[in-house]
């Protein structure tokens, strides 16, 4: 080989390393921090830089990009004497490169302990259901503390939070009864207040029925009566305006009686005092026919003096002719009436007869039907 090449060879391999040596490329977001002699001497930034070959080197490689770091849970005694285990989440970033590496030895150890015994003496001022229900106020004491201590440290805490607070077994399972009997209590208290409120609009919808139903009978019983009374007005005002004497009366009075007993609930019934009167305003009215009717002349005296009183107490009545279809239905009506009353007394006379009686009141002896 020739004796030139070889030096011009070592020349290039010393030239490319201390180029090599001499170049230090950052990448974005990386920050270098660069000692000369041992000494810190400046922070690289990201990009292309020079430094003095064999002379600087780089001491640490940090990142300041937002970082995420979680502990391990770690035990706490609360101030009602309970020891939960808690972890946490901190969110933190590098704001100094220079005191992140030369103010602390290991940031991330001593932000974890500062953590630990932040929340043991924040912790250890609450009960266990503090504890559980104050996450907010814990973790903004827990930044405040450790945004004050890491500052000098070149390290911002943005955010901290509790991940998990996990109490004994023996909390967990009376935590879980307390949980179970509080919703079988408001299972019971909403399904109480589910059948009161199901019986009071029952006895709402029941109340209102009963009223509309007693409306409806009160108006079903105003409107009959109101119809009863009008037909007995029309009934009333259809006799007066005929001018119907007391024959025609008694008449229709005989022909009410049989209506009295035709309900199926009736076990006796009451014949009226004014029968006798009836009948013999009936027989009186045909008095001069008393010759057919089988009756004694006594009788037939008495009834034609009724007939008479009759007759002045009726002057204004109209007289029935003879030929008349009206004067024919009378005297069939009349020889009706004549053979139910001398049933009648018969019956009667049979009954007195049974009891020990020898006459009928306000009638003479009959000498036979």
């Amino acid at each position: 080989m020739d004796p030139v090449v070889i030096p011009i060879l070592v020349a290039a391999i010393v030239v490319v390393f201390l180029v090599a040596a001499t170049v230090r490329i950052v990448p974005q977001a990386r920050r270098y921090n660069i000692e000369r002699f041992g000494r810190y001497r400046r922070t690289l930034q990201p990009g292309l830089n020079f430094v003095l070959p064999v002379a600087d080197r780089v001491n640490t490689k940090l990142d300041v990009r937002e970082q995420v770091y979680s502990s391990e849970p770690k035990p706490v005694i609360t101030e009602d004497n309970l020891v939960v285990n808690i972890d946490t989440v901190l969110y933190y970033q590098i704001t100094d490169p220079r005191a992140a590496a030369y103010e602390v030895a290991d940031y991330l150890h001593a932000i974890d302990q500062l953590t630990v015994t932040t929340l043991r003496n924040v912790i250890g001022s609450m009960d266990l259901e503090g504890t559980l229900t104050s996450r907010e106020e814990i973790n903004a004491r827990l930044r405040a503390v450790l945004d004050e201590a890491t500052g000098k440290w070149g390290i911002r805490v943005n955010r901290v939070e509790i991940k998990a607070i996990d109490p004994p077994n023996t909390i967990k399972e009376a935590m879980e009864k307390q949980m179970r009997a509080e919703r079988d209590k408001r299972a019971a208290i909403l399904h109480a207040e589910g059948e009161r409120q199901a019986k009071i609009l029952t006895a709402e919808g029941t109340k209102q029925k009963d009223i509309l139903e007693a409306q409806g009978t009160q108006q079903a019983m105003i409107l009959r009566a109101d119809g009863e009374s009008k037909a007995v007005e029309l009934v009333f005002q259809a006799v007066h305006r005929n001018n119907a004497d007391a024959k025609v009366l008694a008449y229709k009075y005989l022909e009410t009686l049989p209506h009295l007993a035709q309900s199926d609930n009736n076990t006796f019934w009451v014949i009226p005092g004014e029968l006798t009167e009836a009948i013999r305003t009936v027989t009186g009215a045909f008095g001069d026919r008393s010759a057919g009717t089988g009756l004694p002349p006594a009788a037939q005296r008495e009834d034609a003096t009724d007939a008479d009183a009759s007759d002045k107490d009726h002057v204004g009545a109209p007289e029935v002719e003879a030929n008349s279809t009206l004067a024919l239905d009378a005297v069939a009506a009349a020889d009706a009436a004549a053979k139910q009353a001398a049933v009648a007394v018969s019956d009667a006379k049979a009954e007195a007869e049974a009891a020990g009686e020898t006459r009928l009141p306000g009638r003479p002896p009959a000498s036979g039907t």
